[in-house]
Order: structure tokens, then C-alpha cells, then sequence
């Protein structure tokens, strides 16, 4: 297990992955704002006076996060972040499907035809959580920008 968890191509792979998902997610969210921000209103999660900056800033982070993953820019915390991104679209997700919300989830395009059941949405980011872990317990530290800049030498 410590050589599966210590794997440097496995935790580049799950870097490009989650990286590379999370900055085409946030693609969309970033040239159509005010779709993102209807989206947003709709789970009933952001306070009103709140969701126009949030939809203009939580798709920059998505975005910018994404970048700094794939090249280990501030990887341990650019990791802990998307993990935790990760348990709060589940629970955004899951209180809606409890309320019976017919939702339009807003993870990868802001289209109104975008409709996805509930459950569905929480399966897959059950998925995609699991290389998140893989990242969190990786001990490799290989290829990553921290290691030049930071000198961290591991």
C-alpha cells in the first residue's frame, strides 16, 4: 500500500485529472456569469445579497486551483481545497435532492438543458472523490512547482 500511495505516475495522473476537470468545469461557469449566478440561486445554499460575487469568483478559483494542481503550485493546499469543493457539492447536491429540487447542477456547463438527477450527481462526485483521496494520502511529491520554488526537496 505505502508503494501504490508513493506511485509519482499515479499522482500526476490523478493531478491532470482533477486539474484538468476542474478547469474545464469552471470554463463555462467563467464566460456566462449571470447563467452561473441563476444556478447558484437555484439551491438555495448562497445568500441573495451574496450570489453575483459568488458567481464571478468561485469559477476564477475552480480555474486558477485547477492550474495550480496540475503543476503542484501550493499542492497541499490547492489538494485539501478541491477535497473539500468535493464534500460540499455532495452536500449541496444531496439537501436539494432531500427538498425535491429538480436541479440544473451547474458542474460543467451552465446550460438550462443541463437537467441531472440528484442521485446521480452524488454517485459521480462519490467517483471523482476517490483520486482526490489517492491525492491526499500520495506521499510523491515528484514533478510539482513547490519543490523549486519552496525548495521543499521531497
Amino acid at each position: 500500500m505505502k508503494k501504490f500511495l508513493s506511485n509519482d505516475y499515479l499522482t500526476m495522473l490523478c493531478r491532470l485529472f482533477i486539474g484538468g476537470l476542474f478547469i474545464y468545469s469552471a470554463l463555462d461557469k467563467i464566460v456566462h456569469p449571470e447563467q452561473f449566478a441563476r444556478i447558484v440561486y437555484n439551491y438555495h445554499l448562497v445568500p441573495s445579497v451574496l450570489i453575483n460575487l459568488f458567481a464571478l469568483a468561485f469559477p476564477m478559483t475552480e480555474f486558477i486551483g485547477g492550474v495550480c494542481l496540475i503543476f503542484g503550485l501550493f499542492y497541499t493546499g490547492t489538494r485539501n481545497y478541491f477535497g473539500l469543493l468535493m464534500i460540499v457539492f455532495i452536500f449541496a447536491i444531496g439537501i436539494n435532492v432531500i427538498r425535491g429540487v429538480d436541479l440544473e447542477c451547474g458542474c460543467f456547463t451552465v446550460s438550462s438543458k443541463a437537467k441531472s438527477a440528484g442521485i446521480g450527481l452524488i454517485v459521480r462526485d462519490l467517483a471523482l472523490f476517490i483520486p482526490g483521496i489517492l491525492l491526499f494520502f500520495s506521499k510523491s511529491r515528484r514533478w510539482m512547482l513547490d519543490n523549486l520554488i519552496f525548495r521543499t526537496g521531497r
